[in-house]
């Protein structure tokens, strides 16, 4: 369970043992550890930002909930359909999670779905929800990355920059692969592109602008928007140096679907900035947090029942005063 990773050309090496500790007979990985961090980092993004969005932070959880389970699905299913060969024979493989295998694309699109019942079911805008969600996986995609590093997994071609890495893990899976399969002709002796970081300082660049940009934005949507152009055009890039990419004939399958969402992105967006710019404006493109009910919503004061502001008693029932805030 321990690898050795270096980086010859900058002169560092690092020991590393994929079990970060055991509970009894049960082993907690570090890549599990990892995406555990960076899961609650994004929750912790997700409820300072949701009143910015006219989000009601007390319901963000049970929309993340919706999302996460959902995303999961996805991202398993994701994972088998193109890697069919792999469970046809042995269909109960599907659900060992834990043997590895989750599409990232196929965890987006449930992820959304999820995300759209949970908004139906909790009564949430489901554009300002996609807005927050698009920072909030900026994180945990940016963070989760680093479990392939533990892992010595998602690297790229080999590369004679200061910074490649390499490990008798990422040898032997280049000696027991053919070029086909990787994409590239491999030399097992030489370092590789560490793929899992430039995504993870890509995911890093990309929030800071988000941050930058979200209280200027003109309408719900344009922050989810610009998550998938700037996602899409960074994997559109990345997934080309991956030795591990799903395949489509001779294509990337990721390679394809981060061009397409940069496209839809680039194009859809463009569409709601004319539609801003004249008179056919839909009463949807706009800033529900700007408006009298999502300041009511965000401030926890929207009495959803009734469709209109709590009254006093109400507020006193939930614990505020007359100021609207807790006690």
């Amino acid at each position: 369970m321990t690898d050795l990773i270096s980086f010859p050309g900058l002169g560092l090496e690092f020991e590393i043992n994929r079990v970060a500790f055991s509970i009894g007979s049960i082993d907690i990985y570090w890549y599990a550890v990892i995406i555990a961090t960076g899961f609650l980092l994004a929750m912790f993004f997700a409820f300072k930002y949701a009143k910015v969005l006219g989000i009601d932070p007390d319901r963000v959880v049970d929309v993340v909930f919706f999302a996460m389970i959902i995303g999961i699905i996805g991202a398993r299913l994701y994972y088998v359909a193109f890697q069919w060969d792999m469970y046809k024979d042995n269909l109960a493989e599907i659900l060992n999670i834990r043997g590895g295998g989750l599409g990232f694309y196929g965890g987006i699109i449930g992820g959304i779905i999820g995300l759209i019942i949970g908004c139906r079911v909790r009564d949430q805008k489901i554009l300002p929800f996609l807005d927050l969600a698009g920072g909030a996986v900026l994180i945990g995609q940016g963070i989760g990355r680093w479990g392939n590093f533990v892992n010595s997994e998602a690297f790229g071609c080999n590369t004679n920059l200061p910074w490649g890495m390499t490990s008798p893990k990422i040898a032997a899976y280049i000696e027991r692969n053919t070029a086909e399969t990787m994409g590239a002709v491999m030399d097992p002796n030489l370092p590789v592109h560490p793929t899992f970081f430039y995504e993870s300082l890509w995911c890093a660049i990309g929030l800071l602008v988000f941050v930058y940009v979200l209280k200027k934005r003109k309408f719900d949507g344009q922050m989810f928007l610009f998550y998938l152009g700037w996602n899409g055009f960074g994997r559109m890039l990345i997934e080309g140096l991956r030795t591990d990419s799903l395949m489509i004939g001779p294509f990337r399958i990721s390679q394809l679907l981060g061009a397409l969402m940069f496209i839809f992105a680039v194009c859809t967006f463009g569409v709601a900035m004319k539609f801003l710019k004249s008179e056919l404006r839909p009463e949807w493109l706009g800033i529900f947090a700007e408006t009298e009910k999502g300041k009511l919503v965000s401030e926890g004061r929207w009495d959803y029942k009734n469709g209109c502001e709590k009254t006093s008693e109400e507020k006193e029932e939930t614990g505020e005063n007359e100021d609207g805030n807790d006690n």
